[in-house]
């Protein structure tokens, strides 16, 4: 490679970078997400939205395709297990796989469900929280004449 492509290769990386750094303005276009990307906010009826997703279709789903897998594995298991008194390894692998497994689908339901429900919430701690910085704030205004 010539000096001089190299020079080209880093001044066009350096040139990339900078732009990509530039973190004292506004982002183009409507919002703070970027071009092509959607902004952070999102509305009270998108989150019911996501929540309600979560809550019919990907829980269910997880539990469907975990309980399909359960059966399977076990299947095999049984298939590869001790039969005249001598067996394979692998009935033993796949059974640690399968414990590992359905461990793994647990916490991710359980995971699902503390989203749907903070979903369903964030309404609701939003206007707490205003809530009790107006109580906060009255306390201690002397607008109020304390």
């Amino acid at each position: 490679m010539a000096w001089d492509e190299w020079e080209q290769i880093k001044a066009g990386a350096t040139a990339q970078q900078s732009a990509s750094m530039r973190l004292n303005q506004v982002a183009p276009g409507a919002g703070g997400g970027g071009v092509g990307r959607p902004d952070m906010a999102s509305s009270p009826a998108a989150k019911k939205a996501a929540a309600k997703a979560i809550g019919e279709a990907v829980e269910p789903g997880v539990t469907r395709e975990g309980k399909h897998a359960a059966e399977s594995t076990n299947a095999a298991v049984k298939e590869f297990g001790p039969r005249d008194g001598h067996g394979w390894d692998t009935s033993s692998a796949l059974k640690r796989t399968q414990e590992t497994w359905e461990k793994q689908v647990r916490m991710l339901l359980g995971r699902l469900a503390s989203e749907r429900q903070a979903l369903s919430a964030t309404g609701i701690s939003f206007q707490s929280n205003e809530l009790d910085t107006t109580a906060r704030l009255a306390r201690q205004s002397r607008i109020n004449g304390i």
